[in-house]
This record gives structure tokens, sequence and C-alpha cells, in this order.
């Protein structure tokens, strides 16, 4: 069926709803699932053209999908790229942008602030085969230009990064990338497009973990890649064509319901963690609190220029402990003595998580890893969901009164 076309112009909050590939015959609002793992073809000379990639069409489900397809397109909208690739997870689309773009010999320059697998991805796993790695401090800017070298090819930044929501100048970083004749890549997990368009600042790459925020509530594994054309046609698509690091028609028909409520999720948490963060600034059993919409951040200004106002939704504060051994005990009972949060790893869920960093995100990095990334035992991190702010003080005080 003949299918509206959408105006110029719109804002995200629209975007997020409306964004998707063009409805089937029988019209349906709701995007459709596609569960099939293969498409049928008119002939034997259309199939050809498809395989060889004259002329589009959908072919099999490890790299073309319509549901998958409007996922893509719709965060692609949001980022305010020209395109987007999915991918089976977040790790998995740091994997195939790696795999993408690097080869033996090539050179990268990355925060040492970032999410502990993504350190070890970049640094152990692809050292293996001749990828050169340097980590940089997040916020320190003559550390990447003094990091460059001639076959420096990519820049990575998490930002703000996870857990200790250390924000970074896109727009100096990219300057410094396209400058070395390098591409900056930015993950965005922890703002979202709803808060922060790092491409509109500059960088070329946007990485996603699916998982956290645009989905949601907790329910799929996820992640996306958001670029230009050429870079997705002509370095990702080839990868994920023979890799298949390949995202489900199923999970991603769950992101795509998600990112409709992204925008009033995303503004309903952040207000919700700025209140706890000032809360938490306020406790006496609490050493540090670790978030950008606070004024004594070192990068609140910064931040909120870069997001849209707001600090997100994750809160990481340090609580008191005169040794590594007391931090640690001190750290678990806070945990421990909660009845409401749930104690996992994973964030962006509307139900609120807790976690303590060192033995659980980064637990994999060694002790001198983690003290160079700030992670202390004393730290404490809390992805604030939709839960009302008194009732996750009250479940957090039960810990921290004691101490």
């Amino acid at each position: 069926m003949s299918a509206k076309q959408l105006p110029e112009g719109l804002h995200l909050d629209t975007l997020a709803v409306r964004a998707a590939v063009d409805k089937s015959q029988y019209g349906e609002n709701s995007e459709a699932l596609y569960l099939s793992s293969s498409f049928t073809q008119p002939d034997s000379e259309t199939a050809a053209r498809r395989f060889a990639g004259e002329e589009e069409g959908y072919i099999y489900s490890r790299f073309t999908n319509p549901t998958v397809a409007s996922m893509e397109m719709r965060l692609a909208a949001l980022e305010g790229t020209e395109a987007c690739i999915a991918a089976a997870s977040g790790m998995g689309a740091i994997l195939l942008l790696c795999m993408g773009l690097l080869k033996a010999g090539d050179h990268v320059v990355c925060s040492r602030s970032v999410f502990g697998s993504t350190i070890k991805l970049i640094g152990s796993e692809f050292g293996k085969f001749g990828v050169e790695s340097s980590f940089v401090s997040q916020t320190d800017l003559a550390e990447w230009r003094a990091a460059i070298r001639p076959n420096t090819r990519l820049l990575f930044a998490e930002t703000p990064t996870n857990p200790l929501t250390e924000v970074c100048d896109i727009r100096a970083l990219a300057d410094i990338a396209h400058d070395a004749g390098a591409l900056l890549a930015v993950d965005n997990c922890f703002c979202t497009p709803a808060l922060q368009q790092p491409a509109q600042l500059g960088a070329d790459i946007v990485v996603h973990s699916g998982t956290k925020y645009l989905d949601g509530q907790g329910r799929v594994i996820a992640g996306a890649v958001c670029a230009s054309k050429a870079l997705i046609r002509d370095k990702l698509i080839p990868v994920m064509r023979s890799a298949g690091i390949t995202l489900s028609p199923f999970n991603a028909w769950v992101v795509l319901k998600g990112l409709e409520t992204l925008g009033i999720r995303m503004e309903a948490q952040s207000l919700r963690a700025l209140e706890l963060a000032r809360w938490l600034e306020e406790h006496p059993a609490v050493e540090r609190v670790y978030y950008p919409g606070l004024a004594s951040h070192p990068q609140h200004e910064l931040a909120m220029r870069q997001q849209s106002g707001k600090g997100g939704a994750v809160v990481s504060f340090d609580v008191k402990g005169a040794d590594p051994d007391t931090a640690r005990r001190n750290a678990f009972q806070v945990i421990d003595s909660t009845q409401l949060l749930s104690i996992t790893a994973n964030l962006g869920d509307v139900k609120s998580i807790i976690t303590q960093p060192a033995s659980t995100s980064h637990g994999r990095l060694t002790e001198q890893q983690r003290l160079a990334a700030g992670i202390r035992q004393n730290l404490i991190r809390v992805a604030v969901g939709l839960e009302h702010l008194d009732d996750l003080k009250a479940d957090l005080a039960r810990g921290l009164d004691l101490l």
C-alpha cells in the first residue's frame, strides 16, 4: 500500500513514534514483527541482483529484515545520522565497528574510563590480532592529542562514562580525530538521543547498547551503530553479512516499541536521579557523589550544554571506608540492605538497579586497571528507574544509616 511520507523537521518525540519502514499491504498501525529467516524472491534475476547488492530487497534475516530495518531507521532518525546498523548486543556493536574499521597495525585511542568490557575488547581481544591501543584520561584533551600516532584510525569515548559519569567534550575530540585523519566514535548509551546527539557535535559514529534505555524495561539484548550510509554500507554490512552479529527481529521489535517512550522516560528518570543525587550529597555516610547534573560535578557546565540540560539517570557514589576491605564491606552492606532496588549489573530499566562496579561490571579488570579508571571498592552505582523518589531514598537509607 502507498505510505504517507513524513514531513520534514519533525521533533524527536514524533520521530520516536513514527519513523519506520512502510506498512505492509494490511496497513498495520503498530509496526509488524517479521519472524522469518528468509524472504522469497519473485524470480531468479531479481534474486541475483539482490544478492549482488544491485537492488534493494529483503533476502535473509542475518543481514536484511524489515523489522530490524524499522528499528535502524528510527534510531538513525533520532540520532540525526544517515543510517544505522543493528547488532546482537551493545558489545556486539562495538565488535562490529572495530572489525569493520580496523586491521593489524592500526591504532585506537580510547578513554580509560569506559565500560570494562569495552576496555577488554579493544585492549586485549583486538590486541591479539595486531591492533594497538592507548587508554587516556576521559577529560584531558592534552592526553588524547599526545596519544595520537601516524597509524591512529579511531578515537573511542563514552560520555558520560560508566560508572563515574565523566563527561568528555565531543566537539573537541572530533576536532582532534579529524586533524589526525581518524574517526571519532561515541558510546551514547547513558544519554540516548533523547538527551544528546553526538553526531550533531562532530562525532562520526554513535554506538548504542539497546539493552539499556532504548528498550527501557530490561527485556532484551540489543546494540546498534549509527553513522553515514557510506560507512555502514562499505565497512559494516560486509562484516555483518559474513559474521552474523545479528539482532533478532523479535528483539528489534521490542526496542522499536521501547523507543516510542524514550523521551518521557529519560525526562522522568533524569529528574528522579537529580533529586536522589542531591539527597546523597547530604548524607553523612557518603563521601562523594558522581552525577553530571550536580553543580559539584567537574564537567557540570559541559554536560548541561551537551546533554540538553539534564544529567541522565545514573548516579554513582562513594560510601565511607578507611581501607579497601572496609570500603568493600560497607558498599556490600548498603546494597544488601536494600529491599526495593534490584541487585544486578544492568541499567536503563524502569526498575531502579544497584551494583558495586568493582566486583561486577569492572570485575574482569585488574586492580591496577580499576584504580586507573577511578573504580574503588567503596563505589556504588544506582541506575534510577521510575519508582517514587521517597521510596528510593528510604531503601538506600536502610544501609547508609548503619555506616
